[in-house]
């Protein structure tokens, strides 16, 4: 039998347990973080005040004086043993379309602005990733990165900020790149980039050292709360939930922020259950198989 990664345990002061996975990010990790958090949040623990789960890891914090550091570890080496065999775990989990713009105007601009900061500076970000990952074709790069599907794997940073890794892509197939060499002080709120393996779409305005590639038509925070399907939190982005790209062009990508900007913008999104299990044992066959025509 297959086991996923064995966690270890840190003390981190008087008030914080921090539990590692893995060092390097693995799916299969994510999933044991996500199973973890989700079974001490239902067990609702006296002394427990947060949890967290990160990429391959996860954090509690803890009141010292409601439950001591060494029984709340007990507790936590008990649950993740349980949640060490991947054909236990199953979860509950939403599909959510992504519209984006590839390629377009406002990030070659920003591209343009901080090109002082970047490793090429003659070159834009996008064309930049395509040239790093043996690109040459516009549309031949959009439709890899279009294809995967991505898990949310981490929320955090900036509120809304939810760091996004593919799925049933092979490590050798993963569209990576390394951040600037200098943060920019500006960056397109909206905005979707690359960094290292992993994406992002930047909820507002502000700093960013990711690559931009593509701006997305939706927002992923709604603090207006026009939008139905934010009202209940005000924040797009649930930890183990799986993000498709589509592709759209200007004209799209304009009608859409319309709908977005009346409040009548709808995201397509799908309740699926996914099965750690048999992605480990299929990988992208049984990405296409969950996602069918979605």
């Amino acid at each position: 039998m297959f086991n996923l990664p064995e966690t270890n345990f840190h003390f981190c002061g008087d008030e914080y347990i921090y539990a590692e996975i893995s060092r390097d990010m693995r799916a299969e990790s994510n999933f044991k973080a996500l199973a973890v958090t989700e079974e001490l949040r239902r067990r609702n623990i006296p002394g427990i005040i947060d949890i967290v789960s990160s990429n391959a890891s996860y954090l509690v914090r803890y009141n010292p004086d409601v439950i001591s550091a060494r029984d709340l570890v007990d507790y936590l080496k008990e649950i993740d043993f349980t949640k060490s065999d991947p054909a236990a775990l199953g979860l509950s989990v939403r599909l959510v379309e992504i519209p984006i713009w590839y390629d377009d105007p406002i990030t070659r601009e920003y591209s343009r602005r901080f090109s002082s900061r970047h490793q090429e500076p003659k070159l834009s970000n996008f064309d930049y990733v395509m040239k790093l990952n043996g690109f040459t074709d516009k549309e031949a790069f959009i439709d890899r990165h279009s294809s995967a599907p991505y898990l949310i794997t981490m929320v955090g940073f900036l509120p809304g900020t939810a760091w996004h890794f593919p799925l049933g892509v092979k490590p050798d197939e993963i569209i990576q790149a390394p951040k600037y060499k200098s943060p920019r002080p500006d960056t397109p709120e909206r905005s979707v980039a690359i960094g290292g393996a992993f994406n992002v779409i930047y909820p507002v305005k502000g700093t960013g050292s990711y690559q931009l590639i593509g701006m997305s038509a939706v927002p992923v925070v709604d603090l207006s709360n026009q939008l139905i399907d934010l009202k209940e939190t005000s924040f797009l982005a649930r930890p183990g939930d799986i993000w498709k790209y589509r592709p759209v062009n200007e004209s799209e990508y304009t009608s859409i922020e319309e709908e977005v900007q009346s409040g009548r913008y709808r995201y397509k999104m799908k309740e699926i259950d996914l099965s750690p299990m048999e992605y480990m044992a299929k990988g992208k066959e049984y990405m296409h198989e969950l996602m069918g025509d979605f």
